[in-house]
């Protein structure tokens, strides 16, 4: 999620408020700017990290308070979930050392990241990010494409900003943002939750998690460097997440500083991108000593699914002085604030009536066929969308196993999965169906030749324990691909 590349400065512009799409005056000379980066080229099935030079920016020095992210067509419309996926956008400035280590081998400060809960930064009254005209800033981004259709895309935010010397500024603090990342340092800093893992149908990571770091150093701390105050902070999780926490160690005391909530407005619960996180409230300063270990962890529910390449991100921003509480004398860890509410891009749930059949029902395929190639966005053999008889379930016996392979999607960049799904797994596409619910667990992870999130791998074999029945399975990264085979005495 975090790889960032070195880039050329942007050319100075004549605009300041640089190539805005829509200004809107504020209190004290501060402005409510939008921009829209692109357009982005989305090829079909896309699920690749790409970088743009961020020349949409304002272009005098100053401070951004508060940014609200979109993804939009050409025409302005906001795509569903289910068709153009924000997997995530991070907006990086080269100009700068982030303050809890470098990203991925980068020297550089990550300042502000949406997924596709898209998460809204709001600094309280008072305090601003510091941009300078001569920052140069890049978008890490991941645009997902969950059909075979290509389109086109504009990245687009929202910013408020004081420009230095305005009214608006006078007085104003600057902070730093604290990224705190459970993979912290990964290039695609994802992990594994296990459908039924953990305890009480709870796995939270990397507490739970076997040698999360293979006895390297807990990347998900941080030591702080200098004393400050934390002044706001919100959470980044994947469906299935729960919530995220922030807690501060002083010698053997530990305190909770914020639990960020996923509120999910999902009808069908914790399973989908139908969820808006909680930040902090106006009012919360917490004081931090230099030596005190900032952490964080993500807990995920176990009870309905697995969440295969998870994430658990936290961005705080802190201030070098000013008012705060102690965490070990008060209590700060209060209820937060939902950033915003349910959004009408993700309106299409899943899992009503479809055409596809009964995977069950059906005769048996091709019996130990050895592979099963993906092309053209299809399993070749046991594809549901496909006819009698290639899509009837190949078979193999007890203790074989059947090798899926990457036949020439990838050459086009295209990635795929094979992962579980709870039989007959045929039901209607959409953000919160199908899940990985297999009442047996297995995945390939994404099949890719390339560099995450791609494994390397163009290939995988199933287990070959499994006992007798009918295993179906979908794409996690084009739902619409479902597929079964079977085991037969």
């Amino acid at each position: 999620m975090l790889a960032v590349v070195a880039v050329a400065a942007p050319s100075a512009l004549a605009v300041p408020e640089g190539k805005a799409v829509a200004v809107q005056s504020l209190a004290g000379g501060a402005k409510r700017i939008t921009y829209k980066i692109g357009p982005f080229d989305v090829t079909p099935g896309q699920n690749r990290i790409g970088y743009e030079l961020i020349t949409q920016r304002p272009q005098v020095d100053g401070y951004i308070t508060r940014i609200k992210p979109n993804l939009t067509y050409l025409d302005g419309r906001v795509p569903g979930v289910d068709v153009i996926h924000l997997h995530h956008a991070v907006w990086v400035n080269t100009s700068r050392v982030g303050a809890t280590g470098n990203a991925a081998g980068f020297p550089v400060e990550l300042f502000f990241a949406a997924g596709e809960e898209k998460t809204r930064m709001l600094l309280p009254k008072g305090y601003g990010y510091p941009l300078k005209k001569t920052d140069r800033l890049v978008l890490n981004h991941m645009i997902h494409n969950l059909t075979p259709v290509p389109t086109q895309v504009y990245m687009t935010y929202q910013v408020d900003f004081v420009p230095k010397g305005s009214q608006a500024a006078r007085g104003m603090r600057p902070v730093r943002p604290i990224w705190m990342d459970v993979r912290k340092g990964d290039l695609y800093p994802v992990f594994n939750v296990r459908k039924g893992s953990g305890g009480n149908g709870r796995f939270t990571y990397p507490d739970e998690a076997k040698k999360p770091y293979r006895g390297g150093p807990r990347r998900n701390r941080w030591v702080v460097d200098r004393p400050g105050v934390l002044v706001a902070t919100a959470g980044h999780l994947h469906p299935g997440g729960l919530y995220t926490d922030l807690k501060v160690r002083r010698g053997r005391k530990t305190a909770r500083l914020f639990r960020s909530r996923a509120k999910y407005f999902e009808p069908a619960g914790a399973v989908s991108w139908d969820v808006a996180m909680t930040a902090t409230r106006p009012d919360w300063r917490v004081k931090l000593r230099k030596g005190d270990v900032l952490s964080v962890n993500a807990t995920y529910d176990t009870t309905r699914g697995a969440w295969w390449e998870s994430m658990g991100i936290m961005v705080a921003f802190m201030a070098n002085d000013g008012p705060g509480d102690n965490p070990f004398k008060t209590k700060v860890d209060g209820p937060g604030v939902v950033t915003h509410g349910h959004l009408p891009e993700n309106d299409n749930h899943g899992g009503g009536p479809s055409s596809l059949p009964d995977p069950r029902r059906l005769p048996d395929g091709p019996e130990n066929p050895g592979f099963v190639d993906l092309v053209n966005f299809r399993y070749q053999l046991g594809d549901l969308s496909l006819a009698d008889p290639v899509r009837n379930p190949p078979v193999i016996r007890p203790g074989q196993a059947l090798t899926f392979r990457d036949a020439g999607d990838d050459a086009n960049g295209i990635y795929h999965s094979i992962t579980s799904c709870r039989a007959p797994c045929n039901r209607a596409t959409g953000i919160a169906y199908p899940i990985a619910d297999g009442d047996v667990q297995f995945e390939s992870g994404t099949l890719g030749s390339a560099n995450p999130p791609a494994t390397g791998s163009l290939q995988w074999t199933t287990p070959s324990n499994l006992a007798s029945g009918t295993y179906t399975y979908f794409c996690r990264i084009h739902p619409f691909m479902r597929g079964a085979f079977r085991v037969k005495q």
